[in-house]
């Protein structure tokens, strides 16, 4: 198996920004490098150890619904292997965890949408009654299938800091009310197709967070990842039940450790310890696993 990469150093390409996970380098003035990292972030705090595999699975996770969901939106890729982009002796670091895509506009929110009120929205139905404006039926359970997906924008925060759930209202506010009605339109059309294939895997998609750009026409695409383990939460079907936090394929099993120790949640980040980062790694595998029907490739 490869070693994990933490952190990529592509030389023969401009570095533009090192984000929580991905790397992001200039091609060229229409299109971008993104190398997938193996880092992790908990909390918005990126942790010292790398995650074996994850980078791979994000990566492939994301060419698979890419693939999978472009009747309903373009989506960023531009057909280009990453190893003809870099220095032959860079190859090893993006093979299987890169992307050469198109340059676009990302929009300023994060298109946030929900199946199940879980996690955030959980506490936020818990205090007001309410989901990023949407009032929900009295006396929901935790982790309840909702009538309806909720399309439930967030603010993109800058690193370290926390993203904060808007309403359609506010979205409108930052970026008009046709993109907004059309982003949120793809969102839940996306979703959809997404969850009710991942049902016939096993999988249910609680939530999930797109991230969208425009072109030069104003044509809206699906950039950055989608339904990977990071932008989602998936859960076995076979082990959900209402009213708990069902065990999922993402990185809750880091946050379910981190949440035991004496730490304030802000950098930096506790070392893992091996059995963590193992079964971690072996969490995101799974899910591309059950997704796709197919084994990954190292």
């Amino acid at each position: 198996m490869s070693q994990p990469l933490y952190e990529s150093s592509i030389n023969s390409l401009p570095l533009l920004a090192r984000g929580k996970v991905r790397d992001i380098y200039a091609v060229d003035e229409d299109k971008l490098l993104i190398v997938t990292s193996d880092r992790l972030s908990a909390f918005d705090v990126i942790l010292p150890d790398p995650i074996p595999r994850k980078g791979q699975v994000l990566t492939q996770t994301a060419l698979f619904w890419f693939d999978k969901l472009a009747h309903i939106l373009p989506g960023q890729l531009t057909g280009i292997a990453p190893e003809d982009v870099v220095a032959a002796s860079e190859r090893d670091q993006v093979r299987g965890r890169a992307l050469v895509v198109k340059r676009l506009k990302p929009l300023p929110i994060e298109a946030v949408v929900r199946g199940y009120i879980i996690g955030g929205g959980w506490k936020d139905y818990l205090a007001t009654g309410q989901v990023c404006g949407h009032t929900l039926p009295v006396g929901l359970k935790q982790a309840a299938k909702l009538a309806q997906p909720l399309f439930t924008p967030s603010t993109k925060a800058e690193m370290g800091t926390h993203d904060e759930n808007i309403d359609f209202a506010k979205c409108v506010e930052l970026m008009g009310e046709d993109l907004s009605a059309r982003a949120r339109d793809a969102a839940i059309q996306l979703y959809s197709e997404a969850r009710d294939y991942a049902a016939s895997r096993g999988i249910i998609i609680a939530d999930t967070k797109f991230e969208f750009g425009v072109d030069a026409a104003g044509t809206l695409h699906l950039i950055d990842e989608a339904l990977t383990p990071d932008s989602s939460r998936f859960w076995p079907a076979d082990s959900y039940a209402e009213g708990i936090s069902p065990p999922s394929y993402d990185k809750q099993y880091v946050r379910d450790y981190l949440e035991t120790l004496d730490w304030n949640k802000t950098a930096p980040g506790p070392r893992l310890p091996a059995d963590v980062i193992e079964k971690t790694s072996a969490k995101y595998v799974e899910a591309y696993e059950r997704l796709t029907g197919k084994q990954l490739a190292d």
